[in-house]
């Protein structure tokens, strides 16, 4: 470790205009870095306090994840994806795990929705559950069998008799007790009485071991976790809130997708932008490193006074930067949270790890920028690095240039390959696209900024003298153009692909649903609708056809993951269901008998099956299945991409209570009394406010990055502005008009702002082509007045950027 010489320090001591841009650029990177970095983070750590087992030491339940092996021995790999719904143990361990040495008891724990007479909900557990919870009756007695325990009960007491909805239909049941009031209405029953109508017949949510006095949690833990073997998981301390809260598997994984997949490709832009910027502010520098080189200094002596000032200035900007770096993360899983996609109980993890990371990483960039921009000047010889410096060399670099060819060429041949594939495989190849061709755009910026001023610059030679001077300008400084252009390409590029891949997907929902929906009244309840419903809707006056519809998700192994897909259990006939829904079957024919599927083509197609093949996917609760495919249709994006019958999903799911009832015919008043009623309209605005949450993600990243990438193209313009102090003033010693300087500046603006809206568009369209023909089938929708935003907004920042520093050079001395 070297101490700062006085060459390094006087530098940015008396010329810091010189290295504002280059502090600015390495803030802003360490800004990503960090908040991604505090992002990913908390999604390693995310952990929720346990409530309702917090009276229970020990808890055993199955894993809440499906797993998918490929491979053997060492290329052996195991995916693992969070399951839909709750995954159950047989109730057979359950006196396995009580007769451990240490347990004084262990409690089979269920919850299951069930509807009282009023069709309200109550949540259903069974009373044993009651040991570790601490409920006590407030009137009557514990519940046996045929009997329950009510919480608030209200009008009911005890010896009256009640009647509960539950999967399998209406039950009456005695009330034996009641309990204080509940945050949530609460039933419980005998506990042989909730495991059998709790609708998973001979299986529990989780199994809580209690211990005998003076026995630890963890000598507990291990002798449950070795009678139990690999058929559960054992938890305890705050593992146990992961097995009550199931939503916080799915918030890690959102906040690893984010803070680890958009993070990586945030940071990759942010360190080339931030390299790029300090490559500029060295190579502005040229003539005085050649002349120092003149005077007798030694290579490594400027080598050092570049690590030296980047050590002056990178740690300090790396520090600032992590700051707002906090307040984004805060302000980003705060949003998320109100949003419902993140418990509240979850806390942001905010430690010096993400922090120093950031602060290291534009330390490293800059070292290493600073390094290769300065390597020709401080090794040549003094006499050439004045003529360097004082005219651009036009040679391209052998190390960056066949790089950055590599680049390109991989980028064509992922568009193709893309192109030639179909569902996720193509939307998956899509990914490298706007990555590969961005990576050759920042390797090659010179020549490609050659290649565009060249081209550019010939409709400017019949716009007067200062365009004509703004094309020549181009021209021959082209790693000038190069810094501000690539910033430019990556704000429309990575912008254009995140909103426009939204929109393409929300106009193609929009069109399926328009025309898939054929039902004229579509029956909703929050609270679930009971078995019997979709008979009295279909006897309902009017109606000639009626089905059930329950909503869920399964797993489907497709393009080498297992992909999460929308599923639908349906109660009733295929012909009752195809004149409520049209899926727009393309081959074979709707069944909805036992063991019978049907699959949106695209994700047949991505699942590698055809008619007649078994599908071998993931019911919610992780059971594997394999039915057969009966079918596939095309408007899975806007209904549901996979169509079950109801019965085939209804023991793997937490509530088995219908969703939905589609109706043909009949009147909305007469179908009132079964729940909410919409029409075709008012069901699909409903349904689109579930897609909320990935519109305002991908708007929310489109905003990071481009924001970040245009921040960095109007700091990268203004340091060329002020980086040409003496050429401007030069022009006007030679006669040059103020107006006319003004007017070149703007000029050559609008050259690059122009180049960067071509080819970041150029890039977005070679991703979002494929992508979008992989996911919905059609082209990209891009919003006329959106696209015309981000190219207004790109214009209006570059020549605002070039325009005030430009009027701030021309100013006379006397007035600075």
């Amino acid at each position: 470790m070297f101490v700062p010489n006085g060459l390094a320090r006087a530098a940015v001591r008396f010329k810091p205009a010189a290295f504002a841009g280059t502090f600015v650029a390495l803030a802003m990177a360490a800004l990503i870095v960090s908040a991604c970095g505090i992002l990913l983070e908390t999604g390693l750590r995310a952990s929720v306090p346990p409530q309702r087992y917090s009276g229970a030491p020990v808890v055993a339940a199955a894993d809440q994840r499906a797993h998918l092996v490929t491979g053997h021995g060492d290329d052996r790999e195991d995916e693992a994806q969070p399951l839909p719904d709750t995954a159950r143990l047989d109730n057979s361990l359950v006196a396995r795990a009580g007769s451990v040495p240490g347990a004084r008891t262990a409690i089979a724990d269920v919850t299951f929705p069930v509807l009282d007479e009023k069709g309200a909900a109550r949540t259903a557990h069974g009373w044993g559950s009651t040991a570790f919870t601490g409920e006590r009756p407030t009137s009557g007695r514990a519940p046996g069998p045929g009997e329950a325990v009510l919480s608030g009960a209200g009008r009911a007491a005890v010896g009256d008799r009640v009647t509960l909805t539950t999967a399998d239909g209406p039950r009456t049941f005695r009330v034996s007790g009641t309990t204080a009031e509940q945050a949530t209405p609460t039933v419980w029953f005998a506990d042989t009485d909730a495991v059998r109508v709790s609708g998973h017949p001979g299986r529990v949510d989780a199994i809580a071991v209690l211990p005998k006095e003076g026995v630890t949690a963890a000598a507990l833990e291990a002798q449950v976790a070795k009678a139990l073997g690999g058929r559960a998981q054992v938890h305890i301390g705050d593992d146990r809130g992961a097995v009550e809260d199931a939503s916080l598997a799915q918030a890690k994984e959102l906040l690893l997708g984010l803070g680890g997949s958009f993070g990586g490709v945030a940071t990759l832009v942010a360190v080339f932008t931030a390299a790029g910027t300090v490559a500029l502010s060295v190579g502005q520098r040229a003539r005085e490193f050649a002349l120092l080189r003149a005077i007798g200094t030694t290579p490594r002596q400027v080598r050092r006074s570049i690590a030296t000032e980047t050590l002056l200035v990178a740690p300090l900007a790396g520090a600032v930067g992590c700051l707002p770096g906090i307040a984004l993360a805060r302000w980003w899983f705060g949003q998320l949270q109100d949003k419902g996609a993140i418990p509240h109980a979850v806390r942001l993890s905010v430690s010096y790890i993400p922090l120093l990371s950031a602060i290291g990483a534009v330390l490293l960039t800059a070292l290493l920028a600073g390094y290769l921009a300065a390597r020709r000047t401080s090794r040549i010889k003094p006499g050439r690095a004045l003529t360097e410096a004082s005219v651009e060399r036009l040679r391209p670099g052998w190390i960056r240039t066949p790089l950055g060819i590599a680049a390109a060429v991989g980028g064509f041949v992922c568009a193709g390959l893309a192109d030639s594939l179909d569902g996720e495989d193509a939307a998956n190849v899509s990914l490298g696209i706007v990555m590969l061709f961005m990576l050759a755009v920042a390797l090659l910026g010179p020549l490609v900024a050659r290649a565009c001023a060249a081209l550019f610059g010939l409709p400017l030679r019949g716009a007067g003298a200062p365009a004509v001077l703004a094309a020549a300008n181009s021209r021959t400084n082209a790693r000038r153009l190069a810094s501000a252009l690539t910033p430019i390409v990556l704000a429309m590029a990575f912008s254009s692909v995140l909103v426009f891949m939204h929109t393409s997907e929300e106009r193609a929902t929009r069109d399926q649903q328009r025309a898939g929906i054929t039902a004229d009244h579509i029956v909703t309840s929050d609270a679930g609708l009971a078995p019997a419903a979709v008979h009295e809707a279909a006897a309902s006056p009017g109606v000639t056809a009626a089905v059930g519809v329950l909503k869920t998700a399964v797993l489907i192994p497709a393009a080498g993951s297992l992909e999460s897909a929308t599923a639908q259990g349906i109660t009733g006939s295929a012909a009752d269901l195809a004149r409520v829904q049209d899926l727009g079957v393309e081959h074979g024919t709707l069944s909805l008998k036992p063991g019978r599927v049907a699959l949106d083509a695209s994700l047949a197609d991505s699942a590698h099956v055809q008619v007649g093949d078994r599908v071998h996917l993931r019911l919610p609760d992780g059971t594997k299945a394999s039915p057969v495919l009966v079918a596939t249709y095309r408007r899975g994006l806007g209904m549901s991409q996979v169509t079950l019958p109801r019965a085939d999903l209804a023991t793997h799911v937490t509530s088995a209570l219908d969703a939905e009832i589609w109706t043909k015919g009949g009147r909305a008043g007469a179908l009132a009394p079964l729940g909410r009623v919409l029409d075709r309209a008012d069901y699909t605005t409903a349904v689109s406010l579930d897609r909320a949450l990935n519109a305002w993600a991908n708007t929310v990243m489109a905003a990071v990055l481009g924001g970040f990438a245009a921040v960095a193209a109007v700091n990268t313009l203004v340091m060329t502005v002020l980086g040409r102090r003496s050429e401007l003033g030069t022009l006007r010693l030679i006669g040059t008009t103020r107006r006319q300087v003004l007017r070149m500046v703007r000029w050559e603006a609008l050259l690059v702002a122009l180049a960067g809206i071509v080819l970041g568009t150029a890039i977005a369209l070679a991703t979002l082509v494929p992508m979008v023909r992989g996911l919905t089938g059609q082209s990209p929708y891009i919003p006329p007045l959106v696209y015309g935003s981000f190219v207004g907004a790109v214009l209006l920042l570059g020549l605002t950027a070039v325009t005030l520093p430009a009027r701030a050079a021309l100013r006379p001395a006397r007035e600075r």
